[in-house]
């Protein structure tokens, strides 16, 4: 049980884990829910085929939801707590970029 439990855990670190799907989750996390298309204008991400796969590895982790409105598919995250993590994460890459220059600045 621990066992699944610890793999559950590291399939949604996986799903962060890609530059577009950590940007996708910044933004619904920041921004609130956003259809496909708005996803795809600020985020980017290649084509809309590249960025429905993302999607659905997002999805399929438990990261986000969708719900479809007309022609429109919206997500929205599941857990605003994300963006909370995502900002530590922010915090330790700042760090580091200080402490390489700081030890370039003494080379």
């Amino acid at each position: 049980m621990a066992r699944t439990l610890l793999h559950m855990k590291a399939e949604v670190l996986k799903a962060l884990g890609h530059p577009t799907r950590l940007a996708v989750v910044e933004m619904l996390g920041r921004q609130g829910e956003k259809c496909v298309c708005e996803i795809a204008e600020r985020v980017g991400g290649g084509d809309r085929t590249t960025l429905s796969k993302h999607l659905a590895i997002l999805k399929s982790a438990g990261i986000v939801s969708d719900r479809k409105e007309g022609l429109k598919v919206f997500y929205r995250l599941n857990c605003p707590y994300v963006v909370r993590f995502i900002d530590c994460i922010d915090r330790i890459v700042h760090e580091r970029v200080r402490e390489e220059r700081a030890a370039l600045l003494k080379v």
